[in-house]
C-alpha cells in the first residue's frame, strides 16, 4: 500500500463458575453466540481458594524470567479442570535478555539502559502451559492474601483497551485435549511502565505474530511493542501456528444503499494439526454474526463479542479435527460501518481483509479460491478481485458474479455509481473506475465554484495508461501474471492507495490536477508521489498477491519491491525526462532513510527493514516503519538491480533472478531467506569474489544491518604515452564497521556529456583502495569521474 500522511472501575466479580470444574470431553458446545459453558467460566472467572507463598522462585518463560523475591500467589478457579490464572503479591522482578542484538538495541533505545529489568509488586497471568503446576510445586500452601480486582483488572483491559479475547484464545487450548504453551504476564512496572505485557503464544503474539514473543506496554502515552521475537523452545515451535488452511470461500454479500452489509460465506478448510477444535476467523467487529452451520446442517457455537469491545470471531467445531481432516461451515452475518456511504454514489470499504470470514493471522500468506456473488442497488457498477463471470438485474438490483483464475490470498470489492473505461493488452483486460460525482467531503470545494465540480471521470485515461505501461513492463521483468483482469478503481480516500488481487485502489486526488490538488492542500514538497502511486498499487499485482507474506518481518519485501517497480516506471515510461526522475525517486528515497524525524531519530539507524512497523513507538515516532520499509525496501532491490547490471547484458542477469523469485514462490508466502537464496542463484562473478559464494554479506549489512557509509573519490586524468587517457582514482570507504564491504560503481561524464559505466571497485572496511586504469580508444579527457550516479549503493551524501 502506498500511503501519504496527510496532517489530517473495575469491580471483583464474583465468578458464578468458580467451583465449577465441568468436564468438556468430547460433547458439543451449546449452539450460538457466547453460549458454551466452559468459555463462559472463562468470561467470568475469579480467583479460587488457593494460594502459596513464594520466595526466591524463578519462572522463566524463554528470553524472559521472572524472579519473586517473596509473597503470594492466589489461583485462578479451575476451568474444565484446568488452572489458567495466577495473581502474584509482594516483591519481584522481570529480566528479559533478546535473543539478538537488533532486539537488544531496539529494547535499550526505549529503556536507555543495556539491561531490561522491571521491578514490580503487582503481577496477573493467564497461561495454559505449565506455570500452575511449576509455581505451586515451589510454594507453601496459605490462605488469601491477593486483591481479587486484579484478574478483573487484566480482563478489563484485554476487552476495553487490547480488544483481544483472551478468554476464546485460553478456550482454544482448553478445548484441543492437550497442554497449550499460552503464558501471558500483566506487568504492573515500577521503572518502565505500570501497563506493561509480556506473552508467549505459539499461536503468535498479538501485535507482532508469527513471532512468538512480545514485550508491549499498552499504556496511551508510551504504546507500542518494545520487542518481539521467535521462541527458541522446540515445544513452542511445534505447538504453532497455523491452525487451518481454507481452500475455499463461496461468498454472497448484499449492500444496500445505505452501505448495510449482509453476507454468506460457505467456507471449506483443512486442519493443519491435530485436534483443532475452536477456529479463530478474521471478522470485521461490526459485522455481527446470526449463525454458523457445517456441512450437515448442525448449528454451531461461536464466540463474537461486543463490537467496541473484544469482537474476535471463534467458530467451536463439535469434535476435534484430526490432522488434514476437511471441514465446511456456512456463516451468515451482517451490519454496518464496515462499508461507508460517502454520498452521491461513492462509497468507501472499510473492511478490505475480513468483510467475509478469513483465516485469523494468516497474512497475505494463505492462498484460497473464491467465488463471489454481489447484489447492490440498480445502477452501480461493482469491480471485484477475479474475472467478472456474469452481471444482471436481480429484483431491482445490480447482480455480479466473480471468480478467482487462481487461489488469492485475499478478495475485495469497490462499487459506487462508476463509470468504467477498458482497454486490453493482448488476453489482458484492464478495466478503470471513476465516480459519476464527487463524495460529501467534495461538495463545499465544489460549491465555491473555484473548482469546478471535480468530476474525476475525465481523467480516467491517466490511470488507465500508467496501468497499460507497468503491465508489459513488470511482465518483462518479473514474469507474468496469473490474472485476467485488473479492475483499477477510484476510492473516497485522498491519500492512499491499495492493490488486492486484480484490483487496485487508487486515492480520489490522484485523479486530480496540480491546480485541484493545491487548493485541497495536498501540494506537498514531496509531489513525486502522485506520479507513482499508481504504477506502485500495480506493482503490487507481483509484490504481496502473486508472491505473498505471512510475517511482518518479510512485509519489506512487498513494499520495496512495489516502491522499486515504481521507480522502473518513471526510468522507463517518461522517454528522455526517465532517467531525471529515476534519479530524483532515489534521492527522495535516501532522504527518507537518513532525515532526522521530529524526535530527533533517523529512520535507518533505528532498526533493520526486517523488524518493520514494529519500529514505530511513542518514543521514536509513528512513521519509522513507513520510512523504512518502502524506501530501504526499494533500495536494496535497486543496489542488487544495479550490481548485476552489465554494459554486455544490461539488466538481463537481474531479469532472471526476480523471474526465478516470482516462479518459484508464486500461490507462496516468501521469506527473506528465500529471498536471499534465490539471489545466491544468479550471483555475478564480483558478488561471488566478494562474498566467498554467499549474499550473507550484502544482506548482513543492508537487510538484517542498519549500515549506512559514506564515500569519498580523488581522481584524475592524464593522457598516456599513446595518446589515450589514463584514470587514476582513489575511493574511500568510512563510518562502517572492519568487516562491512561493498561493490561501489564508477561512472565518466564523458566530454560529450554522455554518462557511462566504467567499472565496480571493491571497498573493505574503513580503508581506501587506489588504482589507475588506461581507458583504451578515448582520447577525449572525461568531465569528471562520479561514483553512485544513480544512487547505486545507499550511502550517506557527500
Amino acid at each position: 500500500m502506498r500511503e501519504k500522511s496527510n496532517v489530517l472501575l473495575s469491580l471483583a466479580v464474583v465468578s458464578l463458575f468458580a467451583a465449577s470444574s465441568t468436564g468438556y470431553g468430547q460433547t458439543a458446545p451449546a449452539a450460538g453466540p457466547n453460549s458454551d459453558p466452559v468459555y463462559q467460566q472463562l468470561r467470568n472467572i475469579g480467583l479460587g481458594g488457593e494460594s502459596v507463598t513464594v520466595s526466591n522462585f524463578d519462572l522463566k518463560r524463554d528470553a524472559a524470567t521472572f524472579h519473586l523475591h517473596s509473597g503470594t500467589v492466589c489461583f485462578a478457579a479451575p476451568v474444565n479442570g484446568k488452572v489458567t490464572g495466577a495473581v502474584f503479591v509482594g516483591d519481584g522482578n522481570m529480566l528479559l535478555e533478546p535473543p539478538s542484538l537488533d532486539e537488544a538495541k531496539s529494547l535499550k533505545l526505549l529503556t536507555k539502559e543495556n539491561e531490561f529489568h522491571e521491578d514490580f509488586e503487582r503481577l496477573v497471568l493467564r497461561f495454559t502451559d505449565s506455570t500452575y503446576d511449576e509455581v505451586k510445586k515451589a510454594g507453601a500452601s496459605t490462605t488469601g492474601g491477593c486483591d481479587p480486582g486484579l484478574l478483573q483488572d487484566s480482563q478489563h483491559t484485554t476487552r476495553k483497551k487490547l480488544h483481544t479475547n483472551i478468554s476464546a484464545r485460553i478456550l482454544e487450548d482448553l478445548l484441543s485435549g492437550k497442554q497449550g504453551g499460552l503464558f501471558v504476564a500483566f506487568v504492573h512496572g515500577k521503572r518502565y511502565d505500570s501497563k506493561l505485557l509480556f506473552m508467549v503464544d505459539p499461536n503468535g503474539a498479538w501485535d507482532a505474530a508469527p513471532d512468538e514473543i512480545e514485550l508491549m506496554t499498552y499504556n496511551e502515552n508510551k504504546s507500542g511493542t518494545w520487542a518481539a521475537f521467535r521462541s527458541d523452545s522446540d515445544k513452542i515451535r511445534e505447538l504453532g501456528h497455523s491452525r487451518i488452511h481454507i481452500e475455499h470461500q463461496q461468498l454472497d454479500t448484499s449492500i444496500e444503499k445505505n452501505a448495510h452489509m449482509t453476507g454468506k460465506a460457505i467456507t471449506t478448510f483443512v486442519a493443519l494439526s491435530d485436534d483443532v477444535r475452536a477456529v479463530p476467523f478474521d471478522l470485521f467487529g461490526t459485522l455481527r454474526v446470526q449463525s454458523v452451520t457445517n456441512q450437515s446442517g448442525q448449528a454451531l457455537a461461536f464466540v463474537q463479542e461486543d463490537k467496541d469491545d473484544d469482537p474476535d470471531f471463534y467458530v467451536l467445531l463439535p469434535q476435534p479435527l484430526a490432522k488434514g481432516e476437511k471441514y465446511t461451515i456456512t456463516t451468515t452475518y451482517g451490519g454496518k460501518d464496515a462499508i461507508k456511504n460517502e454520498g452521491s454514489g461513492n462509497y468507501y470499504p472499510i473492511a478490505r481483509e475480513n468483510w467475509y470470514p478469513a483465516n485469523a493471522g494468516a497474512g497475505l500468506g494463505d492462498y484460497t479460491s473464491f467465488d463471489m456473488t454481489f447484489h447492490i442497488p440498480k445502477g452501480m457498477k461493482m469491480a471485484a478481485s477475479g474475472s467478472l463471470i456474469s452481471e444482471s438485474t436481480d429484483s431491482g438490483s445490480s447482480l455480479t458474479v466473480w471468480k478467482s483464475d487462481v487461489p488469492e490470498p485475499v478478495a475485495g470489492f469497490q462499487f459506487g455509481r462508476m463509470k468504467e473505461e477498458d482497454a486490453k493488452i493482448t488476453d489482458f483486460l484492464i478495466a478503470t473506475y471513476a465516480n459519476e460525482e464527487p463524495p460529501d467531503w467534495a461538495e463545499r470545494f465544489t460549491k465555491t465554484g473555484i473548482m469546478g465540480n471535480l468530476s474525476t471521470v475525465s481523467m480516467m485515461k491517466q490511470p488507465l495508461a500508467e496501468a497499460q505501461f507497468a503491465i508489459p513492463l513488470y511482465t518483462n521483468y518479473f514474469g507474468p501474471l496469473p490474472f485476467k483482469r485488473l479492475n483499477v478503481a477510484q476510492q473516497t480516500a485522498c491519500n492512499y492507495g491499495q492493490s488486492w488481487p486484480g484490483l487496485v485502489w487508487l486515492p480520489i486526488c490522484s485523479f486530480y490536477d496540480v491546480t485541484v490538488r493545491h487548493y485541497l492542500g495536498l501540494d506537498w514538497s514531496d509531489n513525486i508521489y502522485w506520479d507513482v502511486v499508481t504504477p506502485h498499487e500495480v506493482a503490487h499485482q507481483w509484490w504481496g498477491q502473486l508472491v505473498g507474506f505471512n510475517s511482518y518481518r518479510d512485509q519489506w519485501m512487498t513494499e520495496g519491491f512495489a516502491d522499486f517497480s515504481a521507480a522502473l516506471f518513471l526510468q522507463s515510461a517518461y522517454g528522455a525526462k526517465g532517467n531525471k526522475k529515476f534519479i530524483e525517486f532515489w534521492d527522495h528515497e535516501r532522504k527518507s532513510i537518513t532525515e532526522r524525524n521530529q524526535f530527533g531519530y533517523r529512520a535507518i539507524d533505528v532498526g533493520p527493514v526486517t523488524m518493520g512497523y514494529r519500529l514505530d513507538n511513542s518514543k521514536v515516532g509513528g512513521n519509522v516503519g513507513v520510512d523504512l520499509i518502502y524506501p530501504k525496501g526499494a533500495y536494496i532491490l535497486h543496489m542488487l538491480r544495479m550490481m548485476m547490471w552489465s554494459n554486455q547484458g544490461g539488466d538481463q542477469n537481474f531479469k532472471e533472478t526476480m523471474q526465478d523469485f516470482v516462479k518459484t514462490y508464486a500461490g507462496h508466502a516468501a521469506t527473506t531467506e528465500d529471498f536471499k537464496a534465490t539471489v545466491a542463484k544468479h550471483m555475478t562473478v564480483d558478488m561471488r569474489r566478494i562474498g566467498n559464494g554467499k549474499m550473507d554479506w550484502f544482506f548482513d549489512e543492508y537487510v538484517y544491518g542498519t549500515a549506512l557509509p559514506r564515500y569519498k573519490l580523488d581522481s584524475n586524468f592524464e593522457k598516456g604515452p599513446d595518446g589515450d587517457v589514463v584514470f587514476r582514482f582513489k575511493v574511500t570507504q568510512s563510518e562502517v564497521d572492519d568487516k562491512f564491504r561493498m561493490l561501489v560503481p564508477v561512472y565518466l561524464e564523458l566530454a560529450d556529456g554522455k554518462t557511462m559505466f566504467l567499472g565496480r571497485v571493491r571497498l573493505d572496511g574503513n580503508n581506501p583502495t587506489e588504482g589507475k586504469i588506461p581507458l583504451k580508444g578515448l582520447r577525449d579527457v572525461p568531465h569528471r569521474a562520479m561514483l553512485n550516479y544513480y544512487d547505486d549503493v545507499l550511502a550517506s551524501p557527500n
